[in-house]
């Protein structure tokens, strides 16, 4: 009760992505009404799946990353930034994070993309806006970093991984997602590029 009280967005947006993603794991009509379908989405058609894709996931240990990202974060920040800032955060960082592999894929009638990681990836960046020294893991890698620095290797990584797209992943929306959180987080909180600095050098 708890989190429903004092960061009510974060914990509405949590359950329902587990559940949701749950559900489609056994229901595949709602998981292929769900994904993203740049093909459809550049022609106008489901462009609803801007947002519904982000509540979908691949297969458990794809939920359980995201959610487990989500919960280290997620609930730290809206209590930081706010209820209605952080639903706003999250919802524009679902749309934009995907709007570049709409355009990437607008040809591609195969392509399809699923998962919240974009509006994760946003949070998570918006997080180190407020704490880049507190300490972060990179797997499989058993030592902690600090968070500015693991954001500027895991932006490096993404946008290498984008250009290659060797496997699966939708690494463009990691890394937009990503942008998306530090350009939100910039505009909405005052104050925020000083008090980084500050946290830097502190």
């Amino acid at each position: 009760m708890e989190y429903l009280t004092q960061t009510p967005v974060a914990s509405i947006i949590f359950l329902f992505t587990i559940v949701t993603s749950i559900y489609a794991f056994n229901d595949h009509g709602l998981f292929g009404k769900f994904m993203l379908h740049p093909y459809s989405v550049s022609r106008k058609h489901k462009l609803y799946t801007l947002i519904t894709s982000g509540l979908i996931h691949a297969d458990w240990m794809h939920l359980i990353f995201n959610m487990m990202t989500f919960y280290f974060f997620a609930f730290r920040l809206e209590a930081m930034i706010g209820s209605w800032q952080f639903g706003l955060l999250y919802v524009l960082a679902l749309v934009l994070s995907d709007i570049p592999s709409v355009i990437k894929h607008k040809d591609d009638m195969w392509y399809n993309s699923l998962g919240a990681s974009g509006a994760i990836s946003a949070v998570l960046f918006s997080f180190i806006l407020f704490d880049p020294m507190s300490k972060m893991i990179i797997f499989p890698l058993p030592i902690p970093i600090w968070a500015w620095l693991f954001g500027l290797l895991y932006l490096a990584y993404c946008w290498q991984m984008a250009k290659r797209a060797q496997d699966n992943i939708n690494h463009d929306a990691h890394f937009f997602g990503a942008l998306t959180g530090l350009i939100f987080t910039v505009i909405f909180v005052p104050g925020i590029i000083p008090h980084f600095i500050s946290r830097l050098i502190g």
